[in-house]
């Protein structure tokens, strides 16, 4: 299992990558980033990945290094290069290094990282047992440029300690109208009657690649899908809850605050989702996470 650093087109081993003190993503996460992983080695929905980083870059205003497809075949060469069964990839653009101080014209050219690591997925317990989750409220620096995936992950970084100090897998972030936003690092569904509910993207969230493959499975499969906005209330008294997010896929949520959700199991309409969106990612067939 192999570890690989790409930065400005350039490998190093792990050991061996180093970016300046004054690059203004270590000052002051002046910095977008994107997750991707792979399947049967290749990483999935590249391009889409891709777009948003260039997206969430125009949205902050640092300019894109090189084109988005040429980045994406830097992507491609980092994955091969660590010759993992499965990797993912963490891409990172900063606005570049320069004298301290906070005006964002003192950075020189933006910097490009890509880091390889290894893909190790989740325990089978947590798919065929499903999470808890609590709701934390806080703002977030993300809330400054709405859908753009920005580095500053403190407010969730801090969001996420609290919720795995109450037992919980993930925190979802509430609002200031209280409404639940999506996860520190997910996006998050609820179910009624059949039926999928999720927040809009105007609900300053970041609407995820895995997220929006879903919604398309959601209607290949007959599902109707609502975006509204989402109350802990909603998610109480749902049938089924689950989040996503690349690396998890599809991930059943049973307790929301320490108060079970349905039957307090996983629910066939997510097990449903879960199973159409891995064929079409090409694991028709495969063992199920919860199977493994």
């Amino acid at each position: 299992m192999t570890r690989i650093a790409s930065i400005d087109g350039a490998l190093f081993q792990p050991e061996e990558a180093k970016v300046s003190v004054y690059d203004r993503g270590f000052l002051y996460s002046d910095s977008v980033f994107e997750t991707i992983r792979t399947y049967a080695g290749e990483p999935f929905a590249l391009t889409e990945h891709m777009a948003r980083l260039a997206r969430s870059a125009a949205k902050v205003g640092i300019a894109m290094p090189i084109p988005a497809a040429d980045l994406g075949m830097e992507v491609r060469r980092a994955v091969r290069a660590a010759r993992n069964p499965e990797s993912y990839a963490r891409v990172m653009l900063t606005r570049g290094a320069g004298p301290v101080g906070l005006d964002p014209a003192l950075a020189g050219a933006p910097l490009r990282v890509v880091l390889v690591e290894p893909l190790t997925p989740l325990p089978a317990a947590l798919y065929r047992d499903g999470v808890a989750v609590v709701t934390v409220r806080t703002e977030r620096a993300a809330d400054a440029a709405q859908g753009a995936k920005v580095g500053n992950y403190l407010a969730s970084l801090l969001a996420l300690k609290e919720a795995k100090s109450r037992g919980a897998h993930e925190a979802l972030v509430l609002d200031a109208a209280g409404h639940v936003v999506e996860g520190t690092t997910s996006n998050v569904f609820v179910v009624r009657d059949g039926a999928l509910y999720t927040p809009p993207e105007n609900a300053n969230i970041l609407p995820g690649i895995t997220r929006a493959h879903l919604i398309e499975v959601a209607a290949e499969l007959g599902r109707p899908l609502h975006l509204t906005a989402l109350t802990p209330a909603d998610l109480a008294s749902a049938d089924e809850v689950f989040i996503s997010s690349s690396l998890r896929e599809v991930l059943s949520v049973v307790r929301v605050d320490d108060r079970p959700v349905g039957g307090g199991r996983p629910g066939p309409v997510t097990r449903a989702l879960h199973a159409a969106f891995r064929a079409r990612v090409g694991l028709s067939g495969e063992p199920m996470p919860w199977e493994a």
